[in-house]
């Protein structure tokens, strides 16, 4: 295989198991080595009986299992990296990220509850712009939908509404009097309160 001189951003794991893993798989098969995440390296009892040949093979494996480490060890934080730092293989790293964070319904459920509560937590900073707030309210209904929860447009607009800061009180007023809130979009709401900034 010819080297390859490009830089490779390796997908950050963030604790959201099935984006990452899509993301991973899809790098690991461009770069011709997600079948090692699927075989497996398994390392021979005894070398001492192989033929130049498997020597040659067992090397090539090892390589490519040491590439695909190398690419998993990338994403990971220092918290979940030392997790998994004892494991010999890089099929079996792949299997311990899968049981612990994909697959599993109460840890999908679990994760979608914290999210909820960073979402009601949210609220605009004193001093902050509405681009910067709205910024921040949809990255965090991005995460939500993306992991199942169906949250609507108007509970977005009432949690804007509801969080804006204290300076933004009386425009705040005046869109829910002056506007239907119930089938206002978020680009609407954005709007009005950029005319207000």
């Amino acid at each position: 295989m010819a080297e390859d001189k490009t830089h490779t951003i390796v997908p950050h794991f963030d604790g959201h198991y099935d984006h990452w893993s899509e993301m991973m798989e899809n790098l690991l098969r461009a770069r011709g080595l997600w079948n090692v995440v699927e075989r497996g390296h398994v390392e021979p009892l005894n070398t001492e009986v192989l033929n130049d040949n498997q020597r040659g093979l067992l090397e090539e494996s090892r390589t490519r299992d040491c590439q695909v480490k190398h690419y998993l060890f990338q994403a990971l934080d220092r918290s979940v990296f030392e997790q998994i730092l004892d494991r010999s293989t890089s099929k079996i790293i792949w299997e311990s990220l899968k049981k612990k964070y994909g697959g599993n319904a109460k840890i999908k459920k679990s994760m979608l509850n914290a999210l909820r509560r960073e979402f009601e937590l949210l609220e605009m900073k004193k001093g902050e712009t509405v681009d910067s707030y709205f910024g921040r309210v949809n990255t965090m209904s991005n995460k939500l939908r993306s992991n199942g929860d169906n949250i609507s447009d108007l509970k977005i607009v009432e949690k804007i509404l509801r969080t804006m800061s204290e300076e933004f009180t009386y425009v705040v007023i005046s869109i829910e009097e002056s506007n239907d809130i119930d089938n206002m979009s978020e680009d609407e709401l954005q709007s009005s309160l950029f005319t207000h900034e």
